[in-house]
């Protein structure tokens, strides 16, 4: 039995000055408060610096933890230099699902062309569901806005649950 539940859920915030503290974490609240608004339980909240063997170790770590069925982190999509949560995180998941990393940046370019420039990406590792999300709170929660919908039918289908619902034309949360 998974500790917290099939919705239990973890937000890792990766900057570098949030974790020195010089500036105060606005992204990580952000994807948690619409995390639980979306019916997730978030047991675990983290900062770590834009380091990638940090980042890897700290998704390994809660990914294989057993508590926590999906790890949404913030930061580090760019392309800057210090940018390199795409990186650490393809060093941990197991298997990428590169349409919610287009579906992201297509739902993010209908708001601003500058979407197009973030590397957000998701996948799965063993039983959890992980998605890197750019570091504004705005686009942190649009293009977690963007996926949520079928985040519990990934974990279905991670369980082995292969029955595929009907769907209706449109998406789920076209009305927001």
């Amino acid at each position: 039995m998974i500790m917290g539940g099939k919705r239990a859920a973890a937000v890792v915030t990766i900057s570098d000055s949030t974790f020195a503290g010089t500036r105060i974490d606005q992204s990580g609240p952000a994807v948690k408060l619409r995390l639980e608004q979306a019916g997730f339980s978030v047991s675990v909240t983290e900062v770590v610096p834009d380091e990638i063997p940090v980042i890897a170790a700290t998704i390994r770590r809660l990914a294989d933890g057993g508590g926590v069925r999906a790890i949404i982190t913030t930061g580090g999509t760019g392309v800057t230099a210090r940018d390199v949560s795409p990186e650490a995180l393809r060093l941990v998941i197991e298997k990428e699902i590169p349409g919610l990393g287009e579906l992201m940046r297509a739902e993010g370019l209908k708001k601003t062309r500058r979407a197009m420039l973030s590397r957000s990406m998701a996948g799965t590792r063993g039983n959890v569901f992980i998605a890197a999300l750019p570091g504004s709170p705005k686009g942190a929660v649009e293009s977690l806005d963007a996926i949520l919908d079928l985040v519990p039918h990934i974990l279905d289908l991670i369980d082995g649950n292969t029955n595929h619902p009907a769907e209706t034309e449109g998406r789920s949360n076209a009305s927001r």
